[in-house]
């Protein structure tokens, strides 16, 4: 059984920045997108990707999926709820 792709509406890569600016940049794309789009966000190990996954959930969004990538870095994808 294949998993179905998810297909972001935007992307953004935070891999040059550190926390908390990680979380700054997500909570700022996810602010330009619409209700229900998706927002995928390339981000390091360590942690932008323990902080920022709990983060966007605190603010009240959805995350559909993490996936490690094999340098280590991640694609995190990220539902926008209603504000």
């Amino acid at each position: 059984m294949s998993e179905t792709e998810i297909l972001p509406d935007e992307k953004i890569d935070i891999t040059d920045v550190t926390c908390p600016i990680t979380f700054v940049k997500t909570k700022v794309a996810l602010d330009e997108l619409e209700n229900g789009q998706i927002l995928q966000v390339h981000l390091n190990g360590g942690e932008p990707i323990q902080n920022v996954p709990r983060s966007v959930k605190d603010e009240g969004h959805t995350v559909l999926k993490v996936a490690e990538n094999a340098d280590g870095t991640f694609e995190l994808f990220i539902r926008k709820n209603e504000d």
